[in-house]
């Protein structure tokens, strides 16, 4: 299936790592120019090396703190720079801290909105004039299951993360019918962060081995796996696509069947 990506400019954010990473290779893969951005450079040169291996577009790293503004800013001006405009913009941040209600700060709310729902305003708002001009202008926001369903210490999560939500159906409506604007909802997949917690519960004592801990991750989920980032940037992929011209304002799960809702 030609998706129609080929020579389309694309900007992924929080992707040196994680589902952000996988998203931009699948969008390179698929021939898309991309812009990738994180906090580390190390990291994101590691990332930069990769995605531009997937693909023949050009790849282009801009060292940006998505919680800042200015920098948002600095990272679409770059972005329009290098590819002379921009088609897809993609969403994604790192997770806010686990831990329960009554042990999250005030100071953690706020730095969660920041990184969840604003960054996600900022870089909307900051895209949406080149994202006009475009011929098939997205925006897919990458979010989580739990804004359907919560997550047992997930409170931040649970919580912050439905805003995005919130403003992907405002702009769906706003935005058409010259962009598309869809979220996926991604449950367990096996990022650095899984890999990382369960190799944490490996050392606990709590799994004698990697394979069995993330087994466990699978207990509630009717494919009885977890999922590949791969099938996540796939899906996000085929959203921003020209074969997606009719989807707009949805929330895709990407869970392997875990929600029940």
């Amino acid at each position: 299936m030609d998706l129609g990506l080929d020579g389309n400019s694309a900007l992924v954010t929080a992707s040196s790592s994680g589902l952000g990473r996988a998203s931009a290779k699948a969008l390179a893969a698929e021939g898309a120019n991309v812009a990738i951005c994180a906090r580390g450079e190390e990291q994101l040169e590691d990332a930069k090396e990769e995605i531009d291996a997937a693909g023949d577009g050009d790849v282009v790293a801009v060292q940006t703190d998505i919680t800042d503004p200015d920098e948002i800013e600095a990272l679409v001006d770059a972005t329009v720079s290098e590819f002379g405009g921009l088609d897809h913009v993609v969403t994604s941040a790192g997770g806010p801290p686990s831990g329960p209600f009554l042990d999250t700060t005030e100071r953690d709310w706020y730095e969660a909105y920041d990184l969840l729902v604003m960054s996600a305003v900022w870089l909307t708002k900051a895209a949406h004039p080149h994202l006009a001009e475009s011929d098939a202008g997205t925006i897919v926001n990458v979010t989580s299951t739990s804004v359907r369903e919560a997550i047992d210490g997930l409170v931040l999560s649970n919580a912050v993360r439905r805003g995005v939500i919130g403003l992907m159906k405002t702009q769906a409506r706003e935005f058409a019918p010259d962009i598309r604007v869809n979220a996926v909802l991604p449950g367990a997949h096996e990022t650095p962060r899984i890999q990382e917690l369960v190799e944490a519960a490996v050392e606990r004592g709590e799994y004698d081995t990697y394979d069995e801990g993330l087994a466990a991750w699978a207990d509630d989920i009717p494919l009885d796996r977890v999922g590949d980032p791969r099938e996540l940037g796939d899906t996000v992929v085929f959203l921003s696509s020209e074969r997606a011209s009719f989807v707009n304002g949805a929330a895709v799960p990407v869970d392997g069947g875990r929600l029940r809702s």
